[in-house]
C-alpha cells in the first residue's frame, strides 16, 4: 500500500523507507556509543608550539651610568606633533631593549599606546643602525650596539590624538611618558634624565620641575630621574595667573591657572582665601606633607572640559586639574566640580607618598595589580568630599546632597549581584577606553562612590568605638604622615597594614568589617555608612540643585531612580538601568524616543508623564533596534531624586565628620 504524505511530504518507496529507518537507527546507535565513551586525545597528532621569544631584561634595582639627554619640540601646533630627539648612554654592548612606556600611574592602565610614536630612527656613535620590533611586546625595540659604542640617539615624532587637544597654539601639555623611550633593565628611579623642552613662543610654562628659560621658547630642566620626569607634566599658557596659596616658604603651594581667555582668569577674593582654607585643612588632615613645593595647576578650558565635567591626574608635587572655562567666574554652578582640586591633592599622600603595594610598579613598563584601589581612589576621593566640605568649598546642605548622589548610587548598582566590589578592582585594567554600555549592571570602577559610602562606615564606626574621641583624621594622620619622607618617595602598603592602622585607633575586627564591604552583594550592607553616621537615602519628587548640575554635565534627564533611564534632549536613550521598569519595557541604550503620551517628545513632556504615572500609563513611542515601537513602563510612583535625612534618636557623626578641624 502506498505510503502516506505526512505534513506535505510525499511519500518514500516501502524499501527507501526501511533504508532510511536503517540508517537513522545505526546513527543513533553511534551517537550514543560516542556520548557514553570518552574523547578520543589527539597527542602529537597536530602543530607543535614554537618556543616563546626571550623574555626581556628584568628591570633591577642598580646604577645607571650616564644621564639621559631628551629634547621635545613642542611648537607644531598646526599638526599636533611632538618632536624628540634623546641620546641614551650605552651600558653594555649587545641587544639594547628600548620601552616605550606603557602602564600609566593615573589610569591604572596600560593606556599609552606606541601606535601613536611614528618615524622612529636609530644611531648608534652618529652611525645609522636598524631595529626590531619585539615579537611579543609592541612597546619593546631592540637595538644591536657594537662593543666600544659610548651613545644610541633615538629621533621619533609623537603623534598627539587630536581630540586630546594638548598642543594648541594658546595652551600646551606635555606628558613626558608619551615623548620618550628608555632602556630595560633598571628600575626607573635609577634612570637619571636631563631633558629641554620647546614650546610655542609667548606662553607660559607650570610644572614641578625646576627648569631656567634657555631663550624665549626652550626651557633647561634641572636633572632628575626618569621617574620623576613622568610625574612632573608640563603645562603652558598664553593666558595664565599664579597666587601662592600658603606662607611657608620651605613648602610653597601655588594655584597655577591657565586659561583660554583673559577673562575667565578672573577669580574673587572670597574663592582665594577658600582655596588656602583647604590647603590648611588637608595639612591639619594628613600631617607633614611629603613634597618640596607643590603646584595645583588648573586649566579654565571648555575644550580640555567639553561635557562641563572635571578631571584630574595626580602627582607627588603637582596636581592635573581640568575644569570649566567658568569654574571660577560662575563659581555657583561648578557645585559637581568643587573637590576636584582636593581630590588631586589628597593624592599627595594617598597615592604618592603612600601606595598600594601591589599598584607600585619599578617600571612603566610592568603589569600592576589594583585590588587597593578603594584605599588609593576611594578614599582619596571620601577626602575630597570632607575637604570641600570643611575648607567651605560647599556648605553643608550641598555636601548632604552630593552625598546623597553617591549613595543613590551605590544602592542601586544591580551588578553587585554579581561583582563584588573587590572585583571591581580590576576594571581600570580591562575597562580603559572601552565603552561600557550597561554601566549599573557591568560595573565600572566602582570603587570611587562607593569607596565614599565605605570610608564613611569605617569614619563612622570609629567615632562609635571611641564613644567620638577619634573617627578617620587620626588614621590619617598615623598612615599618611610624611614625616620620615625622603628618598625613595613612596612607601607601600598592604591590605593587612591598613587594617593595623585602623586598630591603633580602635581595635575591632577592621579584616572582616572592611571585607564585608568588599565582597558583599547587598546594597543595604554598601551604604550601611549613612545609618551608623545618622543618615538615611531617602527620594522625593524635587531634585537638589547639585542633582540638576548633575544632570546638566551629562546632557541627558536623569530618571534613574524612577523609570530608570537617563535620555537627551533629543530623545536618545543614553543608559537604561539593568531590571528597571523601562528595561523591562524593552528599552535599551541608543533607543530614540519619539513621543511620550502620543506628543511630540521633550524632556518636558517625559517628566511630567513620569511624574503623573500613579494616575496612567506611561506610554512612549520608540524606534528600538530600527522598529519603530509602542513601549508601554508599567510604573507608578512618580518622581524620585535623591536626598539625605536625619535618623531621629541617632548620634550625627556625619556633620561631626563634616566639621572644619
Amino acid at each position: 500500500m502506498p505510503q502516506k504524505p505526512v505534513f506535505g511530504v510525499p511519500a518514500m518507496p516501502a524499501n527507501q523507507t526501511l533504508n532510511l529507518r536503517l540508517r537513522v537507527g545505526l546513527t543513533t546507535l553511534a551517537l550514543a556509543a560516542m556520548m557514553a565513551g570518552t574523547a578520543v586525545a589527539q597527542v602529537g597528532s597536530g602543530p607543535m608550539a614554537l618556543p616563546a621569544p626571550p623574555a626581556l631584561p628584568t628591570p633591577a634595582d642598580r646604577p645607571f651610568h650616564g644621564t639621559i639627554q631628551l629634547a621635545v619640540n613642542a611648537t607644531d601646533t598646526d599638526h599636533q606633533i611632538f618632536s624628540v630627539r634623546e641620546t641614551i648612554p650605552v651600558q653594555t654592548p649587545g641587544d639594547t631593549v628600548l620601552l616605550y612606556p606603557e602602564w600609566e600611574t593615573a589610569s591604572h592602565a596600560p593606556t599609552a599606546t606606541v601606535a601613536e610614536l611614528a618615524g622612529l630612527m636609530v644611531n648608534i656613535d652618529g652611525k645609522p643602525s636598524e631595529w626590531t620590533r619585539d615579537p611579543v611586546d609592541m612597546h619593546a625595540f631592540h637595538v644591536d650596539v657594537p662593543k666600544g659604542a659610548t651613545s644610541i640617539t633615538v629621533e621619533f615624532q609623537f603623534l598627539a590624538p587630536a581630540a586630546a587637544d594638548l598642543l594648541r597654539p594658546d595652551m600646551v601639555e606635555v606628558p613626558w611618558q608619551r615623548v620618550l623611550l628608555y632602556p630595560a633593565g633598571w628600575y626607573v628611579r635609577d634612570i637619571p634624565v636631563a631633558a629641554t623642552l620647546m614650546l610655542p613662543r609667548g606662553i607660559t610654562p607650570y610644572t614641578a620641575l625646576v627648569f631656567q628659560t634657555i631663550d624665549d621658547g626652550t626651557l633647561g630642566f634641572q636633572p632628575v630621574t626618569l621617574e620623576q620626569l613622568i610625574d612632573a607634566p608640563v603645562y603652558a599658557g598664553r593666558f595664565t595667573r599664579r597666587i601662592l596659596l600658603n606662607e611657608d616658604n620651605a613648602k610653597p603651594i601655588a594655584l597655577d591657572l591657565l586659561a583660554d581667555a583673559k577673562e575667565d582668569l578672573a577669580i574673587t577674593q572670597p574663592e582665594v582665601e577658600r582655596m588656602k582654607a583647604l590647603i590648611a585643612q588637608s595639612l591639619k588632615t594628613f600631617g607633614t606633607a611629603p613634597y618640596r613645593h607643590y603646584d595645583a595647576i588648573v586649566t579654565l578650558s571648555d575644550v580640555l572640559s567639553p561635557d562641563g565635567g572635571g578631571g584630574g591626574v595626580e602627582h607627588l608635587e603637582e596636581g592635573e586639574n581640568n575644569l570649566p572655562a567658568a569654574y571660577f567666574t560662575h563659581a555657583a554652578e561648578q557645585l559637581n566640580n568643587l573637590d576636584l582640586i582636593a581630590h588631586e591633592f589628597a593624592h599627595a599622600w594617598n597615592g604618592r607618598w603612600r601606595e598600594p603595594a601591589d599598584l607600585w610598579s619599578p617600571t612603566f613598563n610592568q603589569p600592576i595589580s589594583g585590588s587597593l584601589l578603594w584605599v588609593y581612589e576611594g578614599q582619596t576621593e571620601f577626602w575630597g568630599r570632607v575637604l570641600a566640605a570643611r575648607a567651605g568649598l560647599r556648605d553643608h546642605r550641598q555636601t548632604l546632597d552630593k552625598l546623597a548622589l553617591d549613595a543613590a548610587t551605590v544602592a542601586n548598582r544591580t551588578g553587585r549581584r554579581w561583582k563584588d566590589l573587590q572585583d571591581s578592582t580590576n576594571d581600570a585594567v580591562y575597562m580603559a577606553k572601552h565603552h561600557v554600555a550597561w554601566r549599573d549592571w557591568q560595573r565600572r570602577e566602582d570603587y570611587y562612590p562607593e569607596g565614599v559610602l565605605l570610608w564613611l562606615d569605617v569614619d563612622a564606626r570609629l567615632r562609635e568605638l571611641s564613644r567620638g574621641e577619634h573617627g578617620l583624621d587620626d588614621f590619617a594622620r598615623l598612615f599618611f604622615d610624611a614625616k620620615e619622607s625622603g628618598q625613595p618617595s613612596t612607601r607601600t602598603y598592604t591590605f593587612q597594614d591598613v587594617c593595623d592602622a585602623l586598630n591603633k585607633v580602635a581595635p575591632d575586627d577592621w579584616a572582616a568589617f572592611l571585607n564585608r564591604h568588599l565582597q558583599s552583594h547587598s546594597a543595604d550592607d554598601a551604604i550601611a555608612g549613612l545609618a551608623r553616621a545618622g543618615w538615611k537615602l531617602t527620594y522625593s519628587g524635587v531634585p537638589t540643585e547639585t542633582f540638576l548640575q548633575d544632570e546638566a554635565e551629562q546632557g541627558a534627564a536623569d530618571l534613574d531612580y524612577s523609570i530608570g533611564l537617563q535620555v537627551d534632549t533629543h530623545g536618545r536613550v543614553q543608559s537604561v538601568r539593568w531590571d528597571s521598569p523601562a528595561f523591562r519595557a524593552g528599552l535599551s541604550p541608543g533607543s530614540q524616543v519619539t513621543e511620550v503620551d502620543g506628543e511630540p517628545f521633550s524632556t518636558r513632556a517625559l517628566i511630567a508623564a513620569v511624574q503623573s504615572s500613579a494616575s496612567k500609563p506611561l506610554t512612549l513611542m520608540a524606534d528600538v533596534g530600527g522598529a519603530a515601537r509602542t513601549v508601554v513602563i508599567s510604573y507608578r510612583e512618580g518622581l524620585r531624586y535623591p536626598h539625605l535625612e536625619r535618623i531621629s534618636g541617632t548620634p550625627d557623626r556625619l556633620s561631626a565628620l563634616l566639621t572644619a578641624q
